[in-house]
């Protein structure tokens, strides 16, 4: 029998702090995988080139505004925080309009599982909205992240949702209150798939959603033990 810990999905990154695992995946960012930027904070030079993007990140004046261009900044503070050891002397490292709130925020960003990143990457999650979905912890930051994709929750949204977690609201209460149903979304089915799944459902008495997640429980396990 798989232990539930096992079965939950990682809900912070695994990959090394710094290394461009999203901003280098063509499939996802196009041309500029080619130019993306590795910050190593065991490396002098490595963390120099982070302290000068951070401080040009935090001036808004490193390139254009875009998703790619705020996750290389994250990367560029939570490795600046890595080798310096604290968001204090990382702020003074980087210098400018880069301050400890700054920083923390962004490094939560880079600090994101892989799965929400390569919504940021692709547009589907604005990095303002990816900032308060950082501030929460555990699987809430997932459904969370997910929520706001089924439901094209505004940013404002997310950051009212994300204080009601962190106030120790339940993540499905948080989302009700603002009328979204964790849980739900829209799926297309192909007409066989769907004609079939609905003879089912009525001949076990049971709605159609029913079977899709018993369904999709045991091909996740399949899929998570191969």
């Amino acid at each position: 029998m798989t232990d539930e810990s096992e079965r939950s999905p990682p809900t912070d990154r695994e990959s090394p702090v710094g290394r461009p695992v999203i901003r280098g995946d063509p499939s996802l960012t196009g041309d500029h995988a080619e130019r993306a930027v590795s910050f190593d904070p065991d490396d002098p030079e490595s963390l120099e080139r982070a302290a000068e993007t951070v401080r040009r990140f935090s001036e808004n004046t490193a390139g254009a505004e875009d998703n790619v261009y705020m996750l290389r900044g994250a990367a560029a503070c939570a490795a600046l925080v890595r080798g310096e050891g604290s968001y204090k002397a990382a702020a003074e490292r980087a210098g400018g309009e880069a301050t400890v709130a700054f920083i923390r925020k962004w490094s939560r960003v880079h600090d994101l599982p892989r799965a929400i990143r390569r919504h940021v990457a692709m547009g589907a999650i604005a990095p303002t909205a990816a900032k308060h979905i950082a501030r929460v912890g555990g699987e809430a930051r997932l459904l969370l992240a997910f929520a706001a994709l089924d439901h094209d929750m505004t940013v404002r949204t997310v950051r009212t949702v994300a204080s009601a977690i962190n106030d120790d609201t339940d993540v499905a209460d948080a989302l009700a209150a603002e009328g979204i149903a964790l849980g739900e979304l829209t799926l297309g089915l192909p007409r066989g798939v769907y004609c079939r799944l609905r003879r089912q459902a009525t001949l076990e008495g049971v709605a159609p959603g029913e079977l899709v997640a018993e369904a999709l429980d045991d091909h996740l396990d399949e899929r998570h033990g191969s």
